[in-house]
């Protein structure tokens, strides 16, 4: 059982892993180098506990003990109870949702081993909006994508935004990073995967004529908000695929034209 313990100063010490957490750069570079992460909020914690990372701890104001008992209750963890007050004084920001946890992260797998047994993947490039990442990785565990690649340069799925606005969906869809980019994708294309850029390009076939859904291993590529797949990933494409558009509008928000996108590759496949 967790030690509930009620701290009133934002210095303690043990407070550490919480403490500003609003400081992009510092998080970015701090949480992967000492191997945690941060979520936030009743059901992304759960969802994380579920999904098998372990805690570190857990800072709750005080009217979420009785909410997150059961969790407490199991954890060998210590879990800090603090005002709201206090615990905005460590984070940086008012913490609407009253819980937070900080988890151990997992080894990523490697790209191979993902390739294996995946058949629908997901390749990111240079989505580095934590936003966007978020919502990938809800659209894709919704819609059946067996898998995520990021581009060296992604943003952090496991970076606290991405976590709360996949609503813990990060946890559900295994990632992996590939090393070089765009050689890395020559491994895709080696594992038997058709690579599909998805761009807005009139040049690209609609997604209804190329049938992603028909093909037996389908990579689909998709570029950062605004500036789409670079020039260098579109090359390294077999085929360049776009959502037809109406009423003169050209490019939806990345997340959008994910989940479309990953709707039209994966339709027809069971769901579990």
């Amino acid at each position: 059982m967790a030690d509930l313990i009620t701290v009133e100063d934002p210095d303690d010490p043990r407070l550490r892993d919480y403490t500003g957490l609003t400081d992009v750069e510092l998080r970015r570079k701090r949480e992967p180098a000492e191997g945690l992460f941060i979520a936030e909020g009743e059901k992304v914690i759960r969802r994380a506990k579920e999904a098998g990372y372990e805690m570190r701890s857990m800072l709750l104001s005080a009217k979420w003990v009785d909410v997150m008992r059961d969790v407490i209750d199991e954890l060998p963890a210590p879990v800090y109870a603090v005002s709201p007050e206090l615990a905005e004084q460590v984070t940086g920001y008012h913490v609407h949702r009253g819980a937070l946890a900080s988890m151990q992260r997992k080894p990523l797998p490697t790209a191979t081993d993902l390739l294996q047994t995946a058949r629908r993947v997901v390749v990111m490039e240079s989505v580095n909006d934590h936003t966007n990442i978020g919502a990938i990785f809800r659209s894709a565990a919704a819609l059946g994508m067996d898998a995520v690649l990021l581009s060296p340069d992604c943003a952090d799925p496991l970076y606290r935004r991405s976590v709360k606005v996949s609503m813990g969906a990060v946890f559900s869809v295994p990632y992996a990073r590939l090393d070089t980019w765009p050689k890395g994708l020559e491994s895709v294309r080696e594992a038997g995967f058709t690579l599909l850029a998805l761009t807005p390009d009139e040049k690209a076939r609609s997604l209804d004529e190329a049938a992603p859904h028909r093909m037996d291993r389908v990579a689909l590529m998709l570029g950062a908000e605004g500036d789409g797949l670079s020039t260098q990933a579109l090359v390294a494409a077999d085929e360049w695929v776009r959502i037809p558009m109406s009423h003169g509008v050209d490019s939806l928000n990345v997340g959008a034209a994910a989940a479309v996108a990953f709707y039209a590759v994966a339709t027809g496949r069971p769901r579990n």
